[in-house]
């Protein structure tokens, strides 16, 4: 009985440390290029990370990714365990390597967004697209939804090529593209609402340097992603520290105009992956 006693506690001292060492892993975190830098990025977005990992007593690994193709890369090679990814990057990460979203970010309270075209505040457009044919046109990477994939599915359905109709050009973040048009030297570029309103809102943009063109129609919002093979009960109370965040909280640890998290569901991003295998072929987001 003795013997049994002591075996079974140094089996018990012997599992401590493994313990201990699972809960200073870092919890490893990325975003995509939502500011014009990786540093702006990082500022606006580490309190909402620096929260989650705080609430599974995990440290902080934040990384931020020049692309939103990069991000779905970072996933898919278990190089990163959570991620706040655009609608297209999440759904390249889970055809690609069996990435699943736990919620979808709100903002102003809504769980969906648009995408836009922004034009030159000069250019005489009455009706897009027609009046903006010939004119240069700079599209996000081809990784991003509302400043790649859903402009291009509008054009498809319309019966355009963009790079023919445009001089076309794409592969830069949102900011730059935005800041292109704004400062004349590109006259057309794709963005989204939310994008555009930080812009503005940090006083990199004067609304009267451009104007919309084309909106979409309302898109899913941002998915909380983990890697495929995350500890489900890491996962879990992942999710449960995401969808906990209300309006209140968002406003200390989520950049501005998020206002919290809602539940992902299997169909949440169906109109994504419906656009993804119009233009990419029955293999889907591959």
């Amino acid at each position: 009985m003795h013997r049994r006693t002591l075996t079974a506690a140094g089996l018990a001292l012997a599992a401590l440390p493994a313990r201990l060492r699972a809960a200073e892993e870092p919890l490893r975190c990325a975003v995509g290029p939502v500011q014009p830098t990786a540093e702006e990025t990082r500022r606006l977005y580490r309190p909402f990370f620096a929260h989650l990992a705080e609430a599974v007593g995990r440290p902080l690994d934040l990384t931020v990714t020049p692309d939103w193709a990069g991000i779905a890369l970072a996933l898919a090679t278990n190089q990163v365990d959570l991620a706040w990814m655009g609608p297209w990057s999440y759904l390249l990460a889970k055809e690609r390597a069996g990435a699943e979203a736990l919620a979808v970010v709100t903002y102003q309270g809504k769980p969906t967004y648009q995408a836009l075209i922004l034009a030159r505040q000069a250019l005489k457009i009455g009706h897009f697209p027609e009046d903006a044919k010939g004119l240069s046109i700079a599209f996000a990477d081809a990784g991003s939804t509302s400043g790649w994939l859903i402009p291009h599915y509008w054009f498809r359905q319309h019966g355009i090529d963009p790079t023919a109709y445009f001089r076309y050009q794409d592969g830069n973040s949102h900011a730059a593209n935005t800041l292109a048009v704004a400062n004349g030297q590109v006259d057309l570029a794709t963005d989204d609402e939310r994008s555009l309103a930080t812009m503005i809102a940090a006083g990199r943009l004067r609304p009267n340097q451009l104007r919309i063109v084309w909106r979409s129609d309302p898109l899913p919002n941002d998915a909380l992603a983990v890697r495929a093979g995350l500890d489900p009960a890491l996962k879990a109370r992942l999710r449960e520290a995401a969808l906990a965040i209300d309006e209140a909280k968002a406003a200390q640890v989520m950049p501005p105009g998020y206002t919290g998290w809602v539940a992902a569901r299997p169909d949440s991003y169906a109109v994504i992956e419906t656009a993804g295998r119009t233009l990419l072929g029955s293999s889907g987001a591959g």
